[in-house]
């Protein structure tokens, strides 16, 4: 047989009890997996493990964004990476509501596996992988920042709670040289968002034109004044006005430098916080990560597309 492992974050959700954990093992036996789940027991341990595992034909990462990102982190160092899969078992699950992926568990592990193979782009901000986005501004540190408590007790409503909290926080603004293609220009902004996603923090199709395999990433730099200009930029977002608002700077690149005038606050990437301490920031792609993932979305987020993958 072949061998899957699942490596579950059980802070990030609840794989139920034993006869639920025994359906699961079971789907994977009737495709052919001799199957083993490791729960992680701290932050890193799901990349450690993922470093360490040997003769595994296909990982299935079972939490929440961060893990994932933890998961890719660990399968890009391997000299051999592994085959992923993603079972979204957190608050938001951004990166798997793009993909396609349900709330039921034992429905997403059956569409994974009767899925399609595919080459993902995964960027890089100064060697650190993220799956779907990075970002600095006020408030951005709420995925990471909001209680464990709270989100136990309310799920995706925690971080709306903490947010309206956090709003007391001071808009905090940035002098930025940005470099594209060789060619660099500096200007002030408040919010920068860096995506490979059509989702982020829980709002759908913000660009309608990201592919998972197109060697780019979305960029998008705001000069955000005040807190009223936040309530204008989401209105504006849902509209996808990018290249009609003033306050926006929106660029689709491969190669993107950042440089700061001064050391700047910490990045949240993929929901965690990604400490630093620099001024300067080298934005690229690796392509080095294939995935699982369900058929109904591969037609919309990716380029290359052939019979087999919409079969």
């Amino acid at each position: 047989m072949m061998k899957c492992v699942v490596i579950y974050n059980p802070n990030s959700g609840k794989l139920s009890n034993r006869n639920d954990i025994k359906k699961i093992y079971k789907i994977f036996e009737n495709y052919g997996y001799e199957t083993e789940i490791i729960y992680t027991e701290y932050k890193g341990h799901a990349k450690e493990i993922t470093k360490k595992l040997k003769n595994v034909d296909l990982l299935m990462c079972a939490g929440g964004d961060g893990t994932l990102n933890e998961v890719i982190s660990g399968n890009i160092e391997r000299k051999d990476p592994i085959l992923l899969g993603h079972l979204p078992l957190g608050s938001v699950n951004d990166v798997a509501h793009m993909y396609g992926m349900t709330n039921n568990t034992e429905k997403n592990i059956v569409m994974l596996l009767n899925g399609k193979k595919k080459n993902i782009d995964v960027c890089l901000i100064n060697g650190n992988p993220f799956v779907y986005v990075a970002c600095i501004g006020a408030y951005v540190d709420i995925s990471y920042a909001t209680p464990r408590k709270l989100k136990e007790k309310y799920g995706r409503l925690a971080y709306i709670l903490y947010g309206i909290k956090q709003l007391k926080q001071k808009l905090k603004f940035f002098n930025v040289k940005y470099t594209v293609d060789g060619v660099s220009q500096e200007k002030r902004f408040s919010f920068i968002f860096i995506t490979n996603s059509n989702r982020v923090g829980g709002m759908p199709n913000i660009y309608d034109d990201v592919k998972l395999d197109d060697n780019k990433f979305e960029v998008l730099m705001c000069d955000i004044k005040n807190k009223w200009d936040i309530f204008k930029a989401l209105y504006h977002l849902k509209r996808k006005d990018l290249d009609k608002i003033p306050m926006f700077t929106y660029l689709k690149t491969d190669n993107l430098r950042l440089e700061f005038d001064e050391v700047p606050p910490s990045w949240c990437i993929d929901g965690d916080e990604l400490p630093h301490d620099t001024n300067i920031f080298e934005i690229k792609v690796n392509k080095d990560n294939h995935m699982m993932l369900p058929a109904k979305n591969i037609n919309k987020l990716f380029e290359n597309v052939d019979e087999e993958d919409l079969s």
